[in-house]
């Protein structure tokens, strides 16, 4: 079995094994993810791929959260610590800790490493608010997921400068 999993191929067979219970129209569109000790949600549209952490060159005079470079089928990926760049601890890179290859509608090869995939997430039922500018949801165990905006993310001018 590969390593690597195929996001797309896994919601389809997901959402055909949910079809197929009857409880078509709940599809989960939204991939649950760790930085440093907060849950976050990802738009599966947002992210192409995820991997265990490919092998990473370091690149020399870049920002601490600034992970290196990584070749990926042949194509080269920046990849960013998440948790670092927001301020927190680095991941600790273990047999959790997975890079999300950014999607190519962003025309950007860039990989964010996390702490873990939590799986996808179906948050229709969820109780929606909006704090300090951005989304958060609150699932029906109480916990409080942020939503991962990739198109702002890619955005910042940090994110883009990893010169130090």
């Amino acid at each position: 079995m590969s390593n690597r999993i195929n996001l797309r191929q896994f919601q389809q067979q997901l959402t055909d094994r949910m079809q197929a219970k009857g409880q078509a129209g709940e599809q989960a569109s939204t991939l649950g993810i760790q930085i440093a000790g907060d849950l976050w949600l990802v738009e599966m549209d947002d992210i192409s791929e995820v991997l265990p952490i490919p092998s990473i060159t370091t690149v020399p005079f870049t920002k601490p959260w600034y992970c290196g470079v990584a070749n990926v089928r042949g194509n080269f990926y920046s990849v960013v610590d998440l948790a670092a760049f927001m301020g927190q601890a680095e991941v600790l890179r273990d047999g959790r800790s997975r890079v999300l290859l950014v999607a190519q509608k962003f025309t950007l090869n860039a990989g964010l490493l996390v702490n873990r995939v939590l799986g996808l997430r179906n948050i229709r039922t969820w109780r929606r608010s909006e704090a300090g500018g951005g989304v958060q949801y609150q699932d029906q165990q109480g916990q409080i997921w942020r939503q991962l905006n990739v198109s702002m993310l890619l955005k910042q001018p940090d994110f883009l400068h990893v010169e130090s």
